[in-house]
């Protein structure tokens, strides 16, 4: 009896773990074929978000989302302030400035006189050769004499200040009138030929009122006379050549 009694309970609880397990495995199954359920939403916690792009070449990955990041300090703010330069006050006084006075351009300085410092006038005609010119000085009287001894002064004058130059005839009335008056002789614009060619030339002639001699002489050598102006005023080239 007791035998019996032992087998049904072995039975009893084979049933039983073999009925469990059918159970569990039932469920598994069940839970397997159900739909899985979708996680809930997450909250808005109201960040906002950036792409932050790789700096330099391809990216070899997708880019990261990430959160806006602090704003780095700058580095004015981090100097201290003992180290910050002071601002300058507009109504700061300015550094007085010393005053330049403008330089006007100098004005071209016009020619100048050469005063003679030797006179060559008496020594020329008392040279034999001139013999022809003492006696047609001894033909004129007053302002015509005086001007013949003029010229005679300024052709020796150019010829020793400008050995370049041969001067060989004198046009005191060749560009404007002489001047003279009493003891004095203005040329201001004779005109006086060396080398086929003719040049500007004025001068101022003092004489002795008792010996008829030069006895002061100033001159001023011009430009050359331009060929096309030469029969206007009556010059030729040459003597006994009309002007071509």
């Amino acid at each position: 009896m007791e035998l019996a009694a032992g087998k049904w309970d072995g039975g009893i609880r084979r049933g039983a773990a073999a009925s469990f397990a059918l159970h569990a495995a039932a469920l598994l199954l069940l839970l397997l074929l159900l739909p899985k359920a979708e996680p809930p939403p997450l909250p808005d916690d109201g960040l906002s978000v950036e792409i932050v792009p790789q700096p330099f070449g391809p990216p070899k990955t997708a880019e990261p989302v990430k959160a806006p990041s602090p704003e780095p300090t700058k580095p004015e703010a981090a100097a201290p302030e003992a180290e910050r330069t002071a601002p300058v006050a507009n109504n700061a006084p300015a550094a007085a400035m010393p005053s330049v006075t403008p330089i006007a351009p100098s004005a071209a300085k016009p020619a100048e006189f050469v005063a003679a410092s030797r006179l060559f006038s008496d020594m020329v005609l008392a040279d034999p050769r001139s013999r022809g010119a003492r006696e047609a000085l001894r033909g004129l009287a007053g302002s015509e004499r005086n001007l013949q001894l003029c010229d005679l002064e300024a052709l020796e004058q150019v010829r020793r200040a400008r050995p370049e130059m041969r001067p060989d005839t004198l046009a005191p009335y060749a560009m404007a009138p002489e001047r003279g008056r009493g003891n004095s002789v203005e040329v201001r614009g004779g005109a006086f030929r060396s080398n086929r060619a003719w040049y500007n030339i004025q001068f101022k002639c003092g004489l002795d009122a008792g010996s008829g001699k030069v006895v002061s002489f100033a001159f001023l050598v011009g430009d050359a006379i331009p060929q096309g102006e030469w029969q206007a005023h009556n010059l030729v080239a040459d003597d006994g050549a009309a002007d071509q």
